[in-house]
């Protein structure tokens, strides 16, 4: 009797290829409700610079270790500001207007700028259903790069349309974005390039007396049809792809000005941290310079939201 096991490589993540862009695009009529009253946008542009220890004291209730100092391992985001580049406006879904509102020169950089700009009042729809926003960040306060990156955010508000007046042209900090402990983090993994089936889809190897191989399929499929199928898995691009992490807890936020928490030679090929930070608990994939974007919890558990941390230091 031949052995049953489940097939190799999850086709929830088919095609296993490059993603197009850096920062992943987030479907916003999907997200629930801003988990806060108060107005904001559903996103936020950051950078890792690297991974620390923590120490906390532990809060939540009915835990192992409550009252007590843990130490755990934390990811360092950096989080300069951000600015409103163009204000989106939506119809059954689509696109049907998009009023540019910003002409900073570093975004001549990756997008056309008109030398005039037009009057938000002016160019407004009669008709629309939804108002969002293409933000930017501004790494130039950073020591990594000066190109922007661009990311379409949602908008929590009664009136969208006064919210988001009253944000363009000003600089949006960390601060106003943080009004939840949850977040979803949205970015690609460490690139791998070319890698072979058992790396990339978990085979076994096969006996070493094996005359055609021992790291590769045991057969490429049936004589019929007559052609390799999607499901065989086979050598190709590993790494790279947009994945999201749920349920993120955040330790700990500031600005670098007010409390420094780099390390005296800076995080390892990423520099000093120059702008605001936030510390988010675990690990975040890609390396060390990768775009991350921060969301509200999409689906926050009970196990998740409960927990509660008193952040103490930072151990380098």
């Amino acid at each position: 009797m031949t052995a049953r096991r489940p097939r190799w490589g999850s086709l929830q993540f088919y095609p296993r290829k490059r993603a197009a862009k850096f920062l992943p695009s987030v479907n916003w009529s999907n997200q629930i409700a801003f988990p806060s009253k108060e107005d904001g946008i559903l996103g936020f542009i950051t950078y890792k610079a690297g991974m620390a220890t923590a120490v906390v004291k532990d809060n939540t209730d009915k835990s192992m270790t409550q009252n007590k100092k843990i130490a755990i391992p934390v990811t360092i985001l950096e989080a300069p500001d951000m600015k409103i580049f163009s204000v989106r406006f939506y119809k059954n879904n689509l696109v049907i207007k998009d009023i540019i509102v910003s002409a900073d020169k570093e975004l001549k950089r990756i997008v056309r700028v008109p030398k005039t700009l037009k009057s938000l009042d002016t160019e407004l729809p009669k008709h629309y259903d939804d108002i969002r926003i293409i933000a930017y960040s501004l790494p130039k306060d950073t020591s990594i790069k000066k190109t922007p990156d661009l990311i379409e955010l949602a908008v929590n508000s009664k009136d969208k349309l006064a919210f988001i007046r009253s944000l363009i042209g000003k600089q949006i900090s960390l601060k106003d974005f943080l009004k939840f402990d949850l977040f979803d983090i949205r970015g690609l993994t460490r690139g791998k390039g070319l890698v072979g089936p058992v790396k990339r889809f978990g085979l076994g190897l096969k006996g070493h007396k094996s005359e055609k191989g021992v790291r590769r399929p045991g057969s490429l499929g049936p004589w019929h049809p007559a052609r390799v199928t999607f499901r065989t898995p086979m050598a190709g691009q590993m790494g790279m792809f947009s994945r999201v992490i749920y349920n993120v807890k955040s330790i700990n936020s500031g600005n670098i000005k007010e409390k420094n928490i780099n390390p005296s030679q800076g995080f390892k090929h990423y520099g000093k941290i120059r702008t605001n930070y936030i510390l988010v608990k675990g690990s975040v994939h890609g390396p060390v310079k990768r775009q991350i974007l921060l969301t509200p919890a999409v689906r926050p558990t009970k196990e998740s939201a409960k927990k509660k941390y008193e952040f103490l230091e930072l151990i380098q």
